[in-house]
């Protein structure tokens, strides 16, 4: 049988982080066919090692996970390359952006086959399919062209998490040394990056999962994910843990029963939840949550506008007076509220946008007079592909497009468009990009994340002191003086690089 090649490209992160994609779909594979692994974000040159690997014969596939931003940066160059080199060998994309983007990735002329959300199974029965030259019409969760038309296959059930194979940590361990993958971050020496779950039970506008799960939720059970993380911290050291789920909260039941599991360990953890959801958690429940060790979560607050929140379709009960309410519970029990808002929306005229921009700021500021300790993540509005919605309708009626080519993603200005950074979006002037960030900068200068362990607390006294006029009158235009402190001590970005 043909060997395959699976590449994670190189993410936006400081640091290393366990490549959890890549290693369900070596589960899938192994014992049926061999592998290796090319980690993009432990090679110097991961192209060199590719080339390498592939030059030594015997490989039929290069599988390719992406997010869209960085990891683009590394998988298109690769994958053309892979293509002109090496005709014979077939290319399979997986991941957030090829399942949004099919048609760009399978029309660039390098990309044969991409996988549409989960590949538990869809990856090995493609593998089987082509092998044995049969169709592959019946394969769930696969889009691809045929006669120039693009095919989009049935998707399947999610899968039950706990039936599927344990990811093959020994087997990373050949390529990189497993214990490197364990950062310093500001939850522990030894942090794990673990998914628990894949999808959402919820179906927000502007959210990219939501194309690819259409609100569905499976997680695996609280015993499987302790016995995991056990294993990772008796093997390899692991002493922290950041739940990478897009909801790690749905279940309280579950939430609950992991957090009694993990308490004796000593462990200090983080995930990402749901306003809404966790407000419907009891006392006791929130409690226990923190005694286990959450010493922080992520939630998506987006906007203090109830109007825009409607738009959003932010399902369940948000809303503004939610989102103080909450911020203030949160402070009772000890856990930071970690705080993502999207500015600049679309709307009828500029002067409406310019007016939700002003009153988000003014909303983030008094979330932080409610609970100053709440981590605040600014992003600016960037569409994906939700048809259907009233938000992308908007969207498209703005004349707002997506690239047409698989290499314009990677230009300079679509690379800061996938980070959230710089939309390219007609509503926005640059005054109004200006205001956001301008106000961003500050705001992180009053109010230095808890995340950046490199800063000591003599240089957040500093940052805070030289933000603080500004901060308190309101002055936040062109904040040179705050920039300059960021630049010369590379203030990390959790809305770009996580933990």
């Amino acid at each position: 049988m043909p060997k395959v090649l699976l590449f994670n490209p190189r993410s936006a992160r400081s640091k290393p982080r366990l490549p959890n994609s890549v290693l369900s779909i070596a589960a899938s594979i192994a014992g049926r066919y061999d592998y290796v692994i090319v980690d993009g974000n432990r090679e110097t040159d991961p192209g060199q090692k590719i080339m390498a690997y592939l030059e030594g014969g015997g490989f039929g596939y290069f599988a390719v996970t992406a997010m869209p931003g960085p990891q683009l940066k590394q998988a298109i160059p690769i994958s053309k390359a892979v293509r002109a080199r090496f005709p014979e060998i077939r290319t399979v994309w997986g991941g957030y952006f090829a399942s949004n983007q099919p048609a760009v990735v399978l029309r660039s002329g390098y990309v044969d086959f991409v996988v549409n959300g989960p590949g538990d199974r869809a990856f090995p029965m493609l593998l089987d399919a082509l092998e044995s030259g049969a169709s592959c019409a019946s394969i769930p969760n696969l889009i691809y062209l045929e006669n120039d038309a693009l095919v989009k296959t049935q998707k399947d059930a999610l899968y039950d998490q706990d039936a599927l194979p344990p990811l093959p940590y020994e087997r990373l361990n050949e390529f990189y040394p497993l214990r490197q993958y364990l950062g310093k971050s500001c939850l522990g020496t030894r942090t794990i990056a673990y998914h628990s779950s894949i999808g959402c039970p919820f179906k927000c506008a502007f959210c990219a999962v939501v194309p690819i799960y259409n609100a569905r939720w499976s997680g695996k059970s609280a015993a499987a994910i302790y016995k995991d993380i056990k294993y990772l911290k008796e093997q390899y050291g692991g002493n922290a843990i950041e739940f990478h789920d897009n909801n790690f909260f749905v279940s309280e039941r579950r939430t609950v029963e992991f957090a009694r599991l993990i308490a004796p360990e000593g462990m200090t953890w983080w995930g990402e939840g749901r306003i809404d959801t966790l407000s419907k958690y009891s006392d006791e429940s929130l409690r226990i949550l923190r005694d286990s060790g959450c010493k922080m979560i992520f939630f998506g607050a987006e906007t203090g506008n109830d109007e825009v929140l409607r738009r959003m379709d932010k399902g369940g009960t948000q809303s503004a007076a939610q989102i103080k309410e909450f911020a203030a519970r949160m402070a009772r029990f000890d856990i930071i509220p970690e705080y993502s808002f999207v500015l600049g929306t679309p709307a009828e005229t500029p002067e409406k946008v310019q007016a939700q921009i002003d009153g988000d700021i003014a909303f983030i500021r008094e979330i932080k007079s409610i609970n100053p300790a709440t981590e605040i993540v600014i992003y600016v509005y960037s569409p994906v592909p939700a048809e259907g919605t009233a938000l992308y309708e908007q969207v498209l009626e703005s004349g707002f497009r997506f690239p047409q080519t698989l290499e314009d993603w990677i230009s300079p200005a679509w690379d800061a468009f996938d980070l959230r950074k710089n939309p390219l979006t007609p509503w926005l002037t640059p005054q109004m990009i200006d205001t956001i960030r301008d106000f961003e900068t500050v705001l992180n200068g009053y109010y230095p994340t808890v995340s950046d362990i490199r800063m000591s607390p003599l240089k957040r006294r500093l940052i805070r002191t030289v933000s603080s006029l500004r901060y308190k009158t309101g002055l936040y235009k062109m904040p040179y003086e705050v920039k300059a402190l960021q630049r010369l001590w590379r203030y990390r970005q959790p809305e770009i690089e996580g933990f």
